[in-house]
């Protein structure tokens, strides 16, 4: 009996010794982004993901699905929040109609460079973090999109050479721009962009000029004008619940990656900008400021828009202008 005994606890220790060794089982969570593999925020993406599996040496690893091929971009939001995928990417501002807060990055002309665009994001944080708090979601790094610039597949010079073009919009921005244009408003997803314009469903769009480049918009379009509307955030976000599920260990990981991740994104932004310009004008398109009167009267639309984002959002919305502004 006293043999068994010993026989059973030996074994019972041998066990625990041996589970004591083995690595804990991997974690697996899915990353869907909106943009193409070859897109700065999707390598950006690829390069968080294996620091994450790296640094947690394999407990949680980060599958990325690039291109809206897991859920296209409108859908990411809601998938992480409901826990259809534990994290993934996002242009909140595509979200003004949830909360107005979420289009603060998107008010024309309010921060048009890259170091303007980083002040306003500070001023916005506290904000934004809260707002996601609320929906069960938590942040983990944004990184901003360069200068927003406007395409064309003719010459234009005001906005009355607008009228009638049909303009693709991805939020309530771009929408109201293009009614304020005369433009008119087809929502079309980052993944759709060049069979849109290949088709005719579109015909002009306000973006970076990374945007272009990667979708080669050349093959349709013809002008691009650097009008430096504004510098749009993308937003990397983990379900809440995963995250309260996180070892502290591995929170202190996952935010360090973060942090870096952060640092990239803007270094990649700030150096693809010329870059697709260059690229753009190899494709053949034709790259130059717009000219004084466009310039003019998109900034007199740009103060409607803002007044109305500001009506829009309210005490908060007030607030982020503020402290915003006193820092310039």
């Amino acid at each position: 009996m006293k043999s068994t005994t010993r026989l059973m606890t030996g074994t019972a220790t041998a066990a625990l010794t041996l589970a004591a060794a083995m690595p804990l089982a991997a974690e697996t969570w899915d990353m869907p982004m909106a943009y193409s593999a070859t897109n700065f925020h999707t390598e950006n993406g690829v390069a968080f993901a294996d620091c994450v599996s790296k640094g947690t040496q394999g407990e949680i690893e980060i599958t990325v699905h690039p291109g809206g091929s897991l859920f296209a971009g409108a859908d990411i939001k809601r998938a992480i929040q409901t826990g259809q995928v534990q994290i993934g990417e996002r242009l909140l501002s595509g979200h003004q109609n949830e909360n107005p807060i979420f289009g603060f990055d998107s008010v024309p002309f309010l921060a048009p460079s890259f170091e303007a665009s980083e002040e306003l994001w500070e001023s916005a944080k506290p904000e934004i973090e809260a707002a996601l708090e609320e929906q069960n979601l938590h942040l983990l790094y944004t990184v901003p999109w360069p200068p927003q610039g406007l395409y064309f597949k003719k010459e234009v010079n005001s906005v009355a050479d607008m009228e009638g073009v049909k303009f693709r919009s991805y939020n309530n921005t771009t929408a109201r721009l293009a009614e304020l244009t005369g433009m008119a408003p087809v929502t079309i997803e980052a993944a759709e962009v060049s069979q849109a314009f290949a088709t005719g469903v579109a015909e002009s769009m306000i973006s970076s000029g990374a945007t272009g480049y990667d979708q080669k918009v050349w093959e349709s379009l013809t002008n691009f004008y650097e009008v430096d509307a504004w510098l749009p955030r993308n937003y990397v976000m983990v379900n809440g619940d995963v995250w309260d599920n996180v070892s502290e260990a591995n929170k202190g990981i996952i935010d360090g990656c973060a942090t870096q991740a952060t640092k990239d994104g803007l270094a990649s932004a700030e150096a693809y900008t010329q870059f697709t310009y260059d690229g753009l004008r190899e494709g053949g398109m034709t790259v130059e400021p717009a000219s004084e009167q466009l310039m003019s009267e998109l900034r007199e639309i740009g103060v409607v828009m803002t007044n109305e984002w500001l009506e829009a959002a309210g005490d908060a919305g007030e607030a982020i202008v503020s402290d915003y502004q006193a820092k310039q």
